[in-house]
């Protein structure tokens, strides 16, 4: 849980330095606003304590009543001030955090369902939540950019993204490898081998980008990433 307290601190720290008319400003995931990804960062943690009540419970909880109310909830919350949003954020992440801590030995061992459908453990939620957390701060594009996501945290994704692809039926046949840390995954044997820094890897993987940054080997360019999600 120190990464994720760490990460939650750098969010914040780039929400106290945002203004009330830089909410409605444009970001790496349009149409969303700001105060749109800053919204669905506080809903999809609320959907995480959620599906660690139903850990902590054994009573089925769903992630989100349905696509069309978790949608209704980001665009209600997102044109508010910036204290508000700050205030929703904080308070979304000390329930997070104290749901965790406070989970049984037993509860560990739970599964619950995500909204996708597939079935994950209380411990595999703490990498999401750290996921939601820097990649979505890379989507304000209010100055912190997938460079700045620490290498240990930026690992942790991936892996956890990479642990995705492997449950599906069909990974695609791609390998990548990071030119500045040990990073290096197989998700089927055959494919392309992508190079790069693994911040470029990071933001690629996450649809961020087209591969910028990044080179294939066995390929005239550096193909789409796999849809992990």
């Amino acid at each position: 849980m120190a990464e994720v307290a760490e990460s939650t601190a750098r969010f914040m720290a780039t929400l106290t330095a945002l203004t009330d008319d830089r909410i409605g400003g444009p970001t790496l995931v349009p149409p969303w606003t700001r105060g749109h990804v800053i919204t669905h960062v506080a809903r999809a943690t609320d959907s995480l304590c959620r599906l660690l009540a139903w850990a902590r419970t054994g009573v089925e909880t769903p992630q989100y009543a349905s696509m069309e109310a978790r949608a209704a909830e980001i665009e209600a919350g997102a044109t508010r001030p910036v204290a508000a949003l700050i205030a929703d954020i904080a308070d979304t992440a000390a329930r997070f955090e104290e749901a965790v801590r406070s989970l049984p030995e037993a509860a560990w061992r739970a599964e619950v369902r995500m909204r996708t459908g597939e079935l994950r453990t209380p411990a595999s939620l703490i990498p999401t939540r750290l996921r939601e957390l820097e990649v979505h701060h890379a989507d304000l594009a209010a100055g912190y950019t997938f460079a700045d996501v620490p290498p240990a945290a930026a690992r942790w994704i991936i892996d956890d993204l990479v642990e995705a692809l492997h449950r599906r039926d069909d990974p695609p046949a791609l390998r990548f490898a990071a030119t500045d840390t040990a990073l290096s995954h197989e998700l089927a044997p055959g494919g392309p081998l992508v190079t790069g820094p693994q911040s470029a890897l990071l933001a690629w993987l996450t649809g961020r980008s087209p591969g910028t940054g990044l080179t294939a080997s066995g390929a005239d360019e550096v193909p789409p990433a796999p849809y992990w999600i």
